[in-house]
């Protein structure tokens, strides 16, 4: 099946539409690690993942659990953020090491550059704790909006949308301005 993201805010607006689907605005997160009572919430689940780590682990892998995603996986700091944890909030130096982190547990999930990045705007993403989803590349998602960036020291991190990556000869082929970027990788 060929994706593409022109047709992502006809497929947001008919997910947010099905009965029963929960709302997908982190905006304003409480989850908070001192107060056991704000981390009982769904959206905190990923946050509850992060507090089983070790202490002197910096970012851990775990394996979404979401049955409609079999083949995804999710990078995530350990360290919890403030309200959404938002990507532009992680200081340059942890923010450039996650990215080093995610893509190279990618490869060893998807070898030879066939997987992409994805990280959701908090107002499409579920979960207040960051994390990038990991999968495989679907190469019929790229569209001229998107720019090369060479190294991943230059990688955005824009406050209003999510940041979509794919390796390349050179560098990596990079989206933004959109909230959900997920829908690029293989479920």
């Amino acid at each position: 099946m060929s994706v593409s993201l022109r047709f992502l805010p006809i497929l947001i607006l008919a997910a947010a539409l099905l009965p029963g689907r929960a709302a997908a605005d982190v905006s304003n997160c409480a989850c908070d690690w001192s107060n056991p009572e704000s981390m009982k919430v769904r959206n905190c689940s990923l946050s509850n993942e992060a507090m089983k780590q070790p202490a002197d682990v910096e970012f851990f892998l775990l394996k979404d659990i979401n049955p409609r995603k079999p083949g995804r996986w999710l990078a995530l700091p350990r360290k919890p953020g403030q309200g959404a944890h938002d990507m532009h909030h992680l200081p340059h130096a942890e923010r450039t090491r996650l990215w080093l982190f995610a893509m190279a547990e990618a490869e060893k999930l998807f070898p030879g550059r066939q997987w992409g990045l994805a990280y959701n705007g908090n107002k499409v993403r579920t979960q207040c704790h960051l994390h990038i989803h990991i999968g495989k590349w679907v190469p019929a998602a790229h569209t001229s909006s998107f720019r090369l960036v060479k190294r991943v020291e230059q990688l955005p991190a824009p406050e209003e949308s999510g940041v979509l990556l794919y390796p390349v000869d050179g560098g990596f082929m990079v989206l933004t301005g959109e909230q959900i970027m997920e829908t690029a990788l293989v479920r």
